[in-house]
Formats: C-alpha cells, sequence, structure tokens
C-alpha cells in the first residue's frame, strides 16, 4: 500500500462501531497476548470486556471510545474515561495487527492525550501487561512507569501489569 494515497482518520466512536471495535479486538488479542497469557485467559478476557451489552454499557456511562480509519475503514480504537480530580485512564487500544506500522496506535494516543487536555486533565494512566511489547511504546509517547500491580479479573486469572502514567502540562 502506497502510504501517500492513505488516508488515516480519527472520529468518536458510536454504537455502530460495536462491531468493528469486537472484530478489531478479536483479531489482536490472540497475536498480542496469546504469547504472554494463556489462551484461555485471552478468551475469558475478550469475553468480560468486548460483548455488546458490555460496550453499549460502558460508552452509556461515558467511557470515550474513539476509532481509527484507514481509507474508511476501521483498523483500530482506543476508550479512556475519567477517573478521579482531572486524572483520565486510558482503558483500551488496540490496532488490527494487518494494519499496524501506518501511525494508527501514535495518532489514537495523540488524540486521547488531546481530549484529556480539552477536558481540564492533568495526568492519564493506564495499565499494560509487564511483558507487552506496547511498555516501549508508551515510554516512547513520555509514560512512566509507576509500579508493577496484579489485578484479579476473575475465576483464577491475573493480569500482571504496570501502571504506567503521563503528566500533561495545562
Amino acid at each position: 500500500m502506497n502510504k501517500s494515497n492513505t488516508v488515516l482518520e480519527i472520529r468518536s466512536a458510536v454504537n455502530d462501531d460495536i462491531p468493528a471495535i469486537q472484530e478489531i479486538a478479536h483479531e489482536t488479542w490472540p497475536v498480542t497476548y496469546n504469547r504472554i497469557i494463556p489462551s484461555r485467559q485471552v478468551e475469558y478476557m475478550l469475553d468480560q470486556r468486548y460483548s455488546t451489552d458490555i460496550l453499549e454499557e460502558e460508552m452509556f456511562l461515558g467511557h470515550s471510545y474513539i476509532i481509527a480509519e484507514l481509507n474508511g475503514t476501521a483498523i483500530g480504537f482506543a476508550c479512556y474515561k475519567f477517573k478521579e480530580e482531572r486524572i483520565y485512564k486510558l482503558d483500551k487500544l488496540y490496532v488490527n495487527p494487518k494494519a499496524q506500522k501506518v501511525g494508527a496506535g501514535k495518532k489514537l494516543l495523540q488524540e486521547v492525550i488531546k481530549r484529556v487536555i480539552d477536558s481540564g486533565g492533568k495526568e492519564l494512566v493506564l495499565q499494560v501487561n509487564r511483558k507487552n511489547k506496547s511498555v516501549g511504546f508508551y515510554q516512547k509517547m513520555g509514560f512512566e512507569i509507576l509500579r508493577e500491580q496484579d489485578f484479579h479479573i476473575g475465576d483464577g486469572y491475573y493480569m500482571n501489569d504496570y501502571v504506567m502514567s503521563l503528566l500533561i502540562n495545562n
């Protein structure tokens, strides 16, 4: 694909985007996580986080989803939410493995940061698996590791994460 002919756009997601979000998650998670957590846990987490009911509820409750589209096709998404007193949490950021390396992840993250700034936020936090190669991406984007933390997510499964933070000057 000739990069000069590609159009990468970021826009707010709506309920009609839920199938695209689910498809991206189901394409991305096995590639990202099957080498670092058991495949049963990947399936469990996809069921817990990406059912239509859960995504509709999150959107209704004010979780902000944004979509990256390449030439009109959804290839990635991010979700962030207000946490507390000018602190926001990046809850999800995934780009379909077949469409990576076009700058969609960086552009999604930059858009989240812009929206957090526009909302008066002073910090953006996230959790990322300690073995996930995206730790380096987040560090390159200015995030710092605050701590290691293990989160029980049910059924005997844990997320073994770094909690990372980006302080925003505004």
